[in-house]
């Protein structure tokens, strides 16, 4: 089976500008999810999808497939993902039987668990598998929204009674860590949850999802501890 990993890297981010190849721990950060992937085993290509021609470049130089360039309109800050997916698979000549996307702002990423992930995909019915990690706070109980004049009201009030989280339903926060699906399902599907989606659960200290200064300084900290002789 051809399953085949995916890096969506654009150029543009307002969060934190040129993230994708920030120096993270002495490397362009999308370098350690090619370099990791790659080393995984578990791909028969690790492709790049990007607009931009410096992380085309870097990502050439260690060890990625980058067979197009992605057009500027799937790129900007109001594209969908998805839309890129579409592009992507139309666009990549050689079989895939499996498609995994890995957002390159997950370097925490441990592949044994990218791993468990995809058999949970192939054992299971689901049209998509994506990384969901437990989350301290509940729309039934400590999560409100604000109105015009400041006032603030739970976003999902129930008729059951909740005085701690834990009383609350058990709730999860997707996270950028893998997303597992068929070429069929991306060429079909208007929106990632059309269909039948698995969440399969990924520890915390794995999960962190780089957006802006402070999840890059987290991430770094906690990877130059633990994580560079692990994975």
């Amino acid at each position: 089976m051809n399953t085949v990993a995916f890096i969506f890297a654009r150029g543009g981010s307002k969060g934190l500008p040129e993230k994708n190849i920030k120096l993270f721990s002495g490397k362009p950060l999308i370098a350690h999810t090619i370099i990791k992937a790659i080393e995984s085993k578990l791909f028969s290509d690790v492709v790049v999808s990007t607009d931009n021609q410096e992380i085309a470049k870097i990502s050439k130089k260690h060890g990625a497939n980058v067979p197009f360039i992605r057009p500027s309109n799937l790129a900007d800050d109001t594209s969908k993902e998805l839309l890129s997916w579409k592009h992507a698979v139309q666009n990549y000549t050689n079989n895939i039987d499996c498609f995994v996307s890995l957002p390159c702002t997950s370097p925490l990423r441990n592949y044994q668990t990218v791993d468990k992930m995809i058999n949970y995909y192939k054992a299971n019915t689901f049209d998509l598998v994506l990384g969901v990690t437990r989350s301290n706070h509940s729309p039934n109980f400590n999560m409100v929204v604000k109105d015009q004049k400041g006032i603030v009201n739970i976003i999902n009030k129930t008729n059951k009674e909740i005085n701690r989280r834990q009383d609350a339903e058990k709730c999860y926060m997707i996270t950028t860590y893998a997303y597992i699906t068929s070429i069929d399902y991306i060429k079909n599907c208007s929106d990632l949850f059309t269909g039948k989606v698995g969440g399969f659960e990924i520890a915390k200290n794995e999960s962190i999802d780089i957006d802006d200064e402070q999840d890059f300084d987290i991430a770094s900290y906690i990877y130059d501890k633990n994580y560079e002789h692990k994975n």
